[in-house]
């Protein structure tokens, strides 16, 4: 096959400014392997992005952040699409393929609070914004004395309603924040253990067209073989416990030589369920679903 020569690659992503600076960050890393590669961003307004219902119980509403940018690269009016993983729903549509995994950026969640003070330091009853159930039952597993109150829209959007008293303090993903380069906000980071990360937290999600041989090539120059086989452990255990903002769940994937460790959780009518495995890297989905089991096996007890 002879592969074309492109003069311009461009890139598709959401409007907001952590989109932008994932897409960005995409770039870069392009073309510090390719100097002389044309990059362009094209900035694509998602239904997602229209819609600021809270997404609590609500399994439809991962696609609205993606759907109209993958129309986008199947038109061919982009070439690649850089979307946060977390957001991906479980299957892709036919002629996409996930091109590539960049480096994994800080996975834990952080706590942003008015006063900069930490969870123990909050004033009993604190108002705390979060729109994801993870970090909802997470949060009230460590403080139950706390109210937890619906928030969304972007980071400045998020910080902006604390600023102005909406609530006491706000969890957000430290991924988030590093990439658009506010980590001054933090006033506390979770450890993993303390708050379960959601599956693929800061991964980034490279979508390209099956069979574009140029792009491909492009791609496998910054792609993170790490960061692929915890993603594949990660997103595993998600889809068996049909995992997103709507569902109390967790896991987080870490590689220690030819060894995969993941720990996961679950939150089953009132209880939390924790559970590790670790197994070859040559099986990531494998350690997933033992994981799993063995969770289910805590929760039948």
């Amino acid at each position: 096959m002879v592969k074309m020569l492109k003069k311009k690659v461009v890139i598709g992503t959401r409007a907001s400014i952590l989109a932008i600076a994932q897409a960005e960050f995409v770039k870069k890393i392009l073309q510090e392997k390719k100097p002389d590669l044309e990059i362009e961003l094209k900035k694509i307004i998602t239904s997602g992005d229209k819609d600021q219902r809270t997404n609590w119980g609500d399994t439809s509403l991962k696609s609205l952040f993606v759907k109209e940018i993958e129309k986008e690269l199947l038109d061919g009016g982009v070439d690649i699409a850089v979307h946060s993983m977390k957001d991906m729903p479980a299957v892709t549509p036919k002629g996409l393929i996930n091109g590539c995994f960049p480096q994994r950026e800080d996975n834990r969640d952080v706590l942003v609070s008015n006063g900069n003070l930490n969870l123990e330091e909050l004033p009993e009853g604190a108002k705390v914004g979060t729109s994801s159930l993870r970090r909802k039952m997470s949060l009230l597993n460590l403080r139950p004395d706390l109210e937890v109150v619906p928030i969304r829209g972007n980071i400045h959007t998020r910080l902006k309603k604390l600023r102005e008293g909406y609530c006491d303090a706000i969890i957000l993903a430290a991924a988030g924040l590093k990439r658009v380069g506010m980590e001054r906000e933090v006033s506390q980071y979770f450890e993993t253990e303390e708050i379960v990360p959601a599956p693929a937290q800061g991964i980034l999600c490279i979508q390209c067209r099956e069979g574009d041989e140029f792009i491909l090539d492009e791609l496998k120059k910054v792609d993170d073989e790490k960061t692929r086989l915890i993603c594949l452990a990660e997103r595993e255990f998600s889809r068996i416990f049909d995992g997103g903002c709507h569902t109390p769940m967790g896991c987080s994937a870490e590689i220690n030589g030819d060894m995969i460790e993941l720990k996961g959780m679950y939150y089953s009518g009132d209880r939390v369920y924790f559970g590790n495995n670790s197994g070859s890297t040559e099986s990531p989905e494998k350690v997933a679903q033992d994981l799993a089991g063995i969770i289910r096996g805590k929760i039948d007890e």
